[in-house]
């Protein structure tokens, strides 16, 4: 059994923002976050998922995600993000990032669990740390060209 715990972060929303994972499984443990400088809240909870998901060697396998994020968890588990591929996203943010997840996921036998955000749960409060400390690392910050290019064609 692997466990991926993920957090988002953004300051600003948009503004720069993070992710932060912890996987484990068994006596394997691994951290892993990134910052971006312009971004929202919302697309770094499901890159924390992505990237999780795609760190994986193997397929098929048992994945339990924890996170906070309500957008992710209820879009999977009410099968909200079905309907919106049915009908190509149309009014839908994130597309990019809903295909990318979608495609790792159907991969592994994943089961979700929500976590309440800030209450002291310690793998999800390591997220966060490290979600909040990458999108303040300036010299490290990545383009999160989609979303910049998104916004750039709506103005």
């Amino acid at each position: 059994m692997i466990e991926i715990f993920t957090d988002g972060a953004s300051s600003g929303n948009p503004g720069p923002g993070g992710y932060g994972v912890v996987m484990r499984s068994g006596p394997y443990y691994k951290e892993i976050y990134e910052g971006f400088r312009k971004t929202t809240n919302n697309r770094m909870e499901l890159l924390a998922v992505i990237i999780g998901l795609e760190s994986l060697k193997k397929l098929n396998q048992q994945v339990t995600i924890f996170s906070d994020s309500k957008y992710f968890i209820d879009a999977i588990d009410k099968k909200w993000v079905y309907g919106w591929m049915q009908k190509g996203f149309a009014g839908k943010k994130n597309k990019d990032l809903w295909l990318r997840l979608m495609a790792s996921y159907k991969l592994h036998q994943v089961r979700l669990v929500w976590v309440k955000g800030h209450a002291g749960h310690p793998q999800n409060e390591r997220c966060d740390q490290m979600a909040v400390f990458a999108s303040k690392d300036k010299a490290n910050w990545k383009i999160d060209s989609v979303y910049e290019m998104e916004e750039k064609n709506s103005l």
